[in-house]
């Protein structure tokens, strides 16, 4: 695909002595700009696969290849560079939970600042500038010295968020980022992924549990089951047969966010 941007070929994660297989043989390309969804039910893959991008979890075999580099055994400085270029939205917000959400959101910066001066707390006057702005984007400006777990998930997550709007990144990765939300908070969680797709031309690539989110945000849907691709296409072509391949002949398809 001549304008992939991100591009995973014959990926295959196997854990525990080779007795559990996270992955089997996975190939995507993912274009430039694209919001891509990963649905699937879970166990099927969609944080395995997104973690092994970012390799915070190494793949057992396979390539991955941004912007036509592979990166699938870079280590080090090689490594940290990757990083700066791929944010990531957690399930569980990955907030350090004492510290205040401007602390948290500065995070994103780290691999851009000198480690001497963010040991200690130390950031440039610019980065502070920004962490503001990142925090006005997603409504969060009045929270700023607020600690972390103070906050209610949605707006922890949205912390999540601007964090990753501080790493200023070419693609984000969003693990599940709703699934601890209520339907209204995870649509505006989503937004904001949206917002950072379409303003800033972010790629982004999310799992999502629920169809009817993958439908309205997703320009592209990749289904996992057990480890596997079984469906790649546009939300419109999930008819009812695809649904019931993707979850399961006993699924119903129940639209409740």
């Amino acid at each position: 695909m001549a304008d992939a941007h991100l591009v995973i070929e014959h990926l295959t994660k196997v854990y525990e002595r080779g007795e559990v297989l996270a992955l089997r043989d996975v190939s995507i390309a993912i274009r430039r700009g694209e919001f891509a969804v990963l649905i699937g039910l879970s166990g099927s893959g969609k944080s395995t696969l997104l973690r092994c991008v970012n390799r915070l979890i190494e793949p057992t075999s396979g390539r991955i290849l941004l912007d036509g580099a592979d990166i699938t055994h870079a280590k080090g400085a090689e490594l940290r560079q990757i990083r700066r270029r791929i944010g990531m939205v957690f399930q569980h917000f990955n907030l350090v939970k004492r510290s205040p959400v401007l602390t948290n959101v500065l995070a994103g910066r780290l691999g851009y600042a000198p480690p001497a001066g963010t040991l200690l707390g130390r950031f440039p006057k610019s980065d502070l500038e920004r962490a503001r702005e990142c925090l006005e984007r997603v409504g969060l400006l009045d929270k700023m010295y607020v600690r972390a777990d103070e906050l209610s998930g949605g707006q922890q997550q949205r912390v999540g968020i601007a964090r990753a709007l501080m790493q200023e990144p070419e693609i984000l990765l969003a693990d599940e980022p709703v699934s601890a939300l209520d339907p209204a908070t995870s649509n505006s969680v989503l937004q904001y992924l949206e917002q950072m797709n379409k303003q800033d031309g972010v790629t982004v690539v999310c799992a999502l549990h629920f169809l009817s989110l993958a439908r309205r945000y997703g320009t592209r849907i990749v289904a996992l089951k057990d480890g596997r691709v079984v469906f790649e296409g546009l939300p419109a072509e999930i008819d009812e047969v695809r649904f019931k391949e993707i979850y399961g002949e006993d699924a119903e398809e129940v639209e409740i966010r």
